[in-house]
């Protein structure tokens, strides 16, 4: 294993570990401790999830996986804070979401080889990318698995 194929594995691994992790506070939580606050006047748990799957559906354009899978949630969870949209998909809807989604991403993530990490992603122009090579794949892979990692910290407090 060369450098390169070492480093996006590390990355890769990292990934997988905070998607499991999430998982794993999901999946020990009922439907109605999703609708708790994390603190008081703060987010509840099912916003926390309808984020993290908005977000997600941003990395697949971003990393041209092909077209959001829901593109009706950046509006009540990237656009607004919680409770400013009353109408949002149940913690059951979100759920599947999440699968299915998280299915998606690990079948495209498993498709790429080392190398094509280091391709530009969809958010920077070819002219930028020659300036700053570092905004690449693997860059967006990194800051979602922190963006991951730091909601996971504050989901695992509605337990």
């Amino acid at each position: 294993m060369n450098a390169t194929q070492t480093m996006v594995k590390m990355t890769l691994d990292r990934w997988y570990g905070s998607i499991k992790n999430f998982e794993t506070a999901l999946n020990s939580m009922t439907d109605e401790q999703l609708q708790k606050e994390i603190a008081p006047n703060k987010n509840r748990g099912i916003y926390l999830l309808g984020h993290l799957i908005a977000v997600h559906d941003d990395m697949i354009v971003l990393l041209n996986f092909g077209d959001k899978q829901y593109p009706e949630l950046a509006e009540p969870f990237i656009k607004s804070p919680d409770r400013a949209i009353s109408e949002i998909p149940s913690a059951k809807e979100l759920r599947a979401y999440w699968s299915k989604q998280t299915e998606l991403l690990t079948q495209k993530i498993n498709s790429l080889q080392a190398d094509e990490w280091f391709q530009k992603h969809t958010a920077v122009s070819a002219e930028d990318f020659e300036k700053e090579p570092h905004r690449n794949k693997l860059n967006i892979l990194v800051t979602r698995t922190t963006h991951l990692a730091y909601h996971t910290g504050q989901f695992i407090l509605l337990n």
